[in-house]
């Protein structure tokens, strides 16, 4: 599908506005204290002219066999923000909250059709499960959104958790 950049991008986020629409696929999720599963997921980002994106994401768990629907799983919201060095290079700032009672700061960078960001800040509600760190990395390859999600959390070191392909809707 064909992108086009709108005219009212803040010249800010060039670095990131191959990333804006709606992005839909499958990803697969594993860690050492939870069963490994399938997922469905539709990333939105959306932009009004000002220098940051809104972004959403929702996620639903799906039977592997039939690719069925099973559960709602993760909601998650935020702004990114990015500021240009004037070379290409954005420096990244996103703020992000869950439906899990978790909220993060993250800062990176973006250049080339890759953002890579990781935890700045970590806070939690006092039911949200232990959470302490994350890196995620997104690419556009071959016109898809690939990424991948490590945390650490629980009691385990930094690993990957989550990666999907999603495809611009």
């Amino acid at each position: 599908m064909a992108f086009e950049i709108p005219e009212n991008l803040h010249p800010d986020m060039g670095p990131v506005a191959w990333m804006l629409g709606t992005w839909r696929g499958n990803g697969h999720g594993a860690y050492p204290t939870i069963d490994s599963f399938e997922y469905g997921q539709e990333l939105i980002f959306a932009q009004d002219g000002r220098p940051f994106f809104h972004y959403m994401a929702r996620s639903w768990i799906i039977d592997p066999e039939t690719g069925e629907k099973v559960r709602d799983a993760a909601i998650e919201t935020g702004f990114l923000r990015c500021k240009q060095d004037g070379k290409g290079t954005g420096t990244i700032e996103l703020v992000m909250t869950h439906n899990t009672g978790i909220v993060e700061i993250w800062v990176g960078t973006a250049e080339g059709g890759k953002l890579e960001i990781v935890t700045d800040a970590v806070g939690r509600t006092e039911t949200a499960k232990e959470y302490t760190a994350g890196k995620r990395l997104y690419g556009n390859v071959e016109g898809d959104l690939l990424y991948a999600f490590d945390m650490a959390a629980m009691g385990q070191p930094l690993q990957s958790h989550l990666w999907a392909r999603l495809q611009r809707a």
